[in-house]
C-alpha cells in the first residue's frame, strides 16, 4: 500500500501462563528480563540502521505480558526505538495485564509517547476467569483503567473472549456491560480457540464448551450490543469508537510493511518476509528465518476481507498490477442476495452478518 511501516516488539515474559495461550512466552525473572531488554536495544540499533530510509508511525509492544518488565524497561525500549528508527506521529500501544498494570508509572510512559494501552479483560465473570487461568479480578481491571486515565492516556482497548466454558448470553452481556462502563475507546472480542500444546487442549474433553451454534449466537449478540453502544465493527474481531481503530493492526490487514523484533516476531519489509524463531537464544544470536516474498494475492484478499471496507479493487490492482480475480467478484455478488456481502464496481466487503461466515465465503473467493 506504500503507507508508513509498523514496528512490533515482543516481550515474552508472563507472571503465569493462561491455560488457552499458545503465544511464545516464559516465566519472568529479573536477570533474564535485563538480558532480554539489552538484546532488544541492540536489535533497535541494528535494524534501525538497516531500515534507516523507512518511516514508522506505529509502535506496538505485545507479548507475553509487557507490563511485567516494569516502567523503566518499557521506557528504555521505546526511547531506543525513537532514537534508532525514523518515527513520525506514532500510535504507541503497550499490552498489559490488569494486575501488573497497577505497578506501572503511566505518567512516565505518557511522557515517552505511549498513547494507547491494551488490557486483557477476557471476562467479567469470576468462574470464567478461573477456568481460563486468568489471575486478575474485576477490581484489578477497574483500578488499572482508573490509573491509566488519571495519567492522561485515554485511548484504552479492552479484550473480551467468546466461547469460554460455561459462558451464557447473560454472562457475556455482563462482561460487555462491565467493559462499556469503563469507557474504553476500543474493544476486541475473540472466539476462544483450542490450540495444540496447551492445557486447554488436554482438558477439552472435560470442558463444557459452547457449541458452534452457541458461539454464533454470542457473536451476533455482541455485534448488535456493541453497535447500539457506539462501537463500530471495523474488523471481524474489533470494534471502536470513531477514530480509535487500531492503526497498528490495520497495517497487517492492509499488507503494509511491518518489522517485528523478538522471538516469534514476524516481519514483512522490502517485499521480503522473515521471522525470529520461538527461542530467546536464537533471537540473541540474531537468527532469522526467511519466509519468501511479500504478500500473495490470496493473503491480500483474505486479510482485506477481514476489514469492514473489504477488498477494494483499485488497491489490489495497484499492489499486484493486475485485475482482481473474477472469482472474487462473482462470489461477492452471489452472497449479496443473502445479505452476507456488499458488492459494487469498486469493492466487495462482508456485512456484519457475513463476518460470521467469513471463512466459508473467503475460501470460495480463493478457489
Amino acid at each position: 500500500m506504500k503507507n508508513n511501516c509498523g514496528l512490533y516488539i515482543h516481550i515474552p515474559f508472563c507472571s503465569s501462563k493462561c491455560l488457552y495461550c499458545d503465544f511464545y512466552s516464559k516465566a519472568d525473572s529479573k536477570e533474564e528480563i535485563n538480558t532480554y531488554v539489552d538484546h532488544i536495544l541492540w536489535a533497535a540499533e541494528k535494524y534501525g540502521k538497516e531500515y534507516s530510509s523507512k518511516i514508522f508511525d506505529t509502535i506496538y509492544i505485545g507479548g507475553g505480558t509487557p507490563s511485567v518488565i516494569g516502567t523503566n524497561n518499557l521506557y528504555s525500549i521505546i526511547a531506543a526505538m525513537k532514537q534508532h528508527f525514523k518515527i513520525i506521529s506514532p500510535e504507541i500501544t503497550v499490552e498489559m495485564n490488569p494486575c501488573s498494570a497497577r505497578k506501572i508509572d503511566f505518567e512516565r510512559l505518557r511522557d515517552i509517547g505511549v498513547n494507547r494501552i491494551s488490557l486483557g479483560v477476557q471476562s467479567a465473570n469470576e468462574n470464567e476467569l478461573k477456568v481460563l487461568g486468568r489471575i486478575h479480578r474485576n477490581n484489578d481491571v477497574k483500578a488499572a483503567v482508573e490509573k491509566i486515565k488519571s495519567s492522561g492516556i485515554d485511548n484504552i482497548s479492552l479484550d473480551l473472549m467468546i466461547g469460554i466454558p460455561e459462558q451464557t448470553t447473560e454472562s457475556l452481556k455482563n462482561s460487555i456491560d462491565f467493559c462499556i462502563e469503563l469507557e474504553p475507546k476500543h474493544i476486541s472480542a475473540y472466539i476462544l480457540k483450542i490450540e495444540e500444546n496447551t492445557p486447554f487442549k488436554r482438558l477439552a474433553p472435560t470442558l463444557n464448551l459452547p457449541n458452534e451454534d452457541a458461539q454464533a449466537d454470542f457473536y451476533e449478540y455482541m455485534q448488535d450490543y456493541l453497535s447500539k453502544n457506539g462501537f463500530e465493527q471495523y474488523e471481524i474481531s474489533n470494534f471502536a469508537q470513531a477514530g480509535y481503530e487500531s492503526r497498528h493492526n490495520i497495517k497487517y490487514w492492509q499488507c503494509d510493511e511491518y518489522l517485528g523484533l523478538g522471538p516469534s516476531a514476524h516481519s514483512m519489509m522490502n517485499s521480503k518476509r522473515f521471522y525470529f524463531p520461538r527461542s530467546t537464544t536464537d533471537f540473541y544470536n540474531n537468527k532469522t528465518v526467511y519466509e519468501g516474498e511479500g504478500a500473495t494475492s490470496e493473503e491480500f484478499i483474505m486479510l482485506s476481507m477481514r476489514l469492514k471496507t473489504g477488498l477494494i479493487f483499485k488497491e489490489y490492482t495497484d499492489f499486484f498490477h493486475r485485475p482482481v480475480p473474477r472469482q472474487c467478484i462473482a462470489v461477492g455478488k452471489k452472497y449479496e442476495r443473502y445479505g452476507y456481502t456488499r458488492a459494487d464496481n469498486a469493492s466487495v466487503s462482508l456485512t456484519p452478518k457475513g463476518f460470521l461466515v467469513s471463512n466459508a465465503i473467503i475460501a470460495e473467493m480463493l478457489e
